[in-house]
């Protein structure tokens, strides 16, 4: 198992910031990892598993938020999770309808 750890800095574009849906998607998202994942905002540090915890940042639209990870897929982890924040969060509905041009 590495010890390395990985992170990057993300600015939350969705216009809700880090709600109920997306934290959920995130911890989600973080779960399938064997890494150990945490958020961290300004001194506020969390774990990146947790729905709960990810509400708790209160990371509003054009906060940054460093993810960290640790452990044999942490690379990965971060990666994966940084592609989800910078995603925004469509919604269903925004996902499935072509954009008006």
């Amino acid at each position: 198992m590495s010890n390395d750890i990985f992170s990057t800095r993300v600015t939350i574009v969705n216009p809700q910031g880090l709600h109920m849906r997306p934290a959920y998607l995130l911890a989600e998202t973080a779960s399938k990892f064997d890494a150990t994942i945490e958020l961290v905002k300004d001194d506020i540090r969390v774990d990146g598993k947790s729905v709960l915890g990810i509400m708790t940042l209160g990371a509003a639209q054009g906060t940054d938020v460093v993810v960290e990870a640790q452990g044999g897929d942490a690379a990965d982890a971060v990666a994966k999770l940084e592609a989800l924040l910078q995603s925004g969060f469509p919604s269903a509905k925004e996902a499935a309808e072509p954009e008006e041009g």
